[in-house]
């Protein structure tokens, strides 16, 4: 019962101050995000009202399989931005770019902690530098998905920016699966190389074919329907088995399999636009569908948000370095890889922006970072400290980059109005 009602309450939270972001020409998004925030348990949540708002974080974290869900729907909805057709335009340069963002962000990051530990010292240690990279990697395609259907970007920045976030996620789990295996085996103090080289490259693997099978599966089962609604309900129902599968764990010969879920239901999502015919209807369909599942995720993400960061100087110092190198690394990759692929002026200008925002997939790595006691805690609180900020300032700064870049335009309405304005 208490579930229905803090469901309730998320998505009246959301609605209404997406209400509010609306009125101040903000993204949906940051609404949905401050309604989570001001729903918490550190704010109205900690008043003790049952039904008010969450009142502590395990409340938040009992809705947890809503945000594994949604994060399927959103990795699947960017798997359908790898239609053949695209990948020709922009497949090359997309991957360059990803690869060459991720990796600068990752290494500047590195770079910078790395000489903050040795200055310093203090909290920070080699494998929390390690992982601080790692996690710089990552980028929330979530949040930036949101902000392109809600303002209906289209353009060549636009173009190019689906593919690099779903790539660069890619890009750094890898990277991450390294980095924790080497940052585990410095804290134990034994170097494990099955952890480090082999399991992260199963991941990857059995990930790729999980997925590809799933989608092939997917589009053959469609076949068997003919009415929009049982096609929708189908699609619906693989994405949500391809989250449960994905989410599995076991040993084979003394060697830890295990999934990503976003790699498992981007493969899905990409394998299937490519091989239904109908796919383009359907995709459309399911976004419908999908938009409560979207609001509720962000108000959840707002709501998981510790705020008691802010109270350690060491961590609130940590952070904003953090906060500011990654979106440095973000924009000079970014910046860098569209000049040497000599993409349009308006990418090489405004995507590295549009690379800010941080959640889901970061959440997520410093959720098992956390698995390493003290070191991992540290990295999550400043994980959770720089999501708050991307979060928040994020969504915007996109919205701004891809309006400068001439992918949102107003619509018709808004046109008009000011050519009237103009004219009096």
């Amino acid at each position: 019962m208490l579930d229905l009602i803090w469901i309730a309450t998320a998505l009246f939270a959301g609605l209404l101050m997406s209400r509010f972001a609306k009125l101040l020409k903000l993204p949906a998004v940051t609404g949905y995000l401050v309604a989570g925030i001001l729903i918490g348990p550190f704010c109205l949540g900690a008043l003790g009202i049952e039904g008010l708002g969450f009142n502590t974080g395990e409340q938040v974290k009992s809705l947890s399989v809503i945000c594994n869900v949604a994060l399927g729907f959103i990795a699947f909805a960017i798997g359908n931005e790898f239609r053949l057709s695209q990948l020709k335009r922009t497949g090359k340069q997309a991957v360059v770019v990803a690869i060459l963002e991720s990796l600068t962000a990752t290494v500047l990051v590195d770079a910078v902690m790395m000489l903050m530990y040795i200055a310093f010292g203090g909290r920070l240690t080699v494998p929390t530098v390690l992982l601080f990279g790692a996690i710089a990697a990552a980028t929330a395609p979530a949040a930036t998905l949101m902000v392109v259907r809600q303002y209906k970007a289209k353009g060549p920045v636009t173009s190019i920016l689906l593919p690099v976030v779903a790539l660069d996620d890619a890009t750094g789990l890898m990277i991450f699966a390294v980095s924790f295996g080497i940052a585990k085996a410095i804290i134990s103090g034994g170097v494990d190389v099955i952890s480090i080289v082999i399991e992260p490259i199963i991941e990857i693997i059995a990930s790729l074919l999980l997925g590809s099978l799933m989608g092939a599966l997917m589009t053959f089962a469609e076949r068997f329907f003919h009415s929009r609604s049982k096609r929708m309900s189908l699609s619906i129902a693989f994405v949500l088995m391809t989250v449960v599968l994905s989410m599995q764990q076991f040993k084979l010969f003394g060697v830890n399999i295990g999934f990503s879920s976003l790699l498992v239901c981007m493969m899905l999502g990409t394998v299937f636009c490519n091989m239904c015919d109908f796919s383009e209807e359907l995709m459309e369909r399911c976004d419908r569908w999908t938009a409560p599942l979207f609001i509720l995720f962000f108000v959840l993400s707002g709501a998981e948000l510790d705020l008691s960061v802010f109270s350690d100087m060491n961590v609130v110092l940590i952070g904003a370095v953090y906060i500011v190198v990654r979106a440095l690394g973000k924009y000079i990759g970014a910046g860098v890889g569209s000049r040497l692929m000599k993409c349009e002026p308006q990418v090489q200008k405004y995507l590295g922006i549009t690379l800010f925002p941080q959640a889901g997939v970061a959440l997520g790595m410093s959720l098992t970072a956390s698995s390493l006691g003290a070191e991992g805690a540290l990295v999550r609180n400043i994980v959770l400290f720089g999501v708050l900020i991307y979060e928040l300032f994020g969504p915007v700064l996109t919205k701004i980059a891809l309006t400068k870049a001439g992918d949102i335009t107003p619509d018709a309405t808004s046109a008009r109005r000011k050519k009237i304005e103009a004219q009096l």
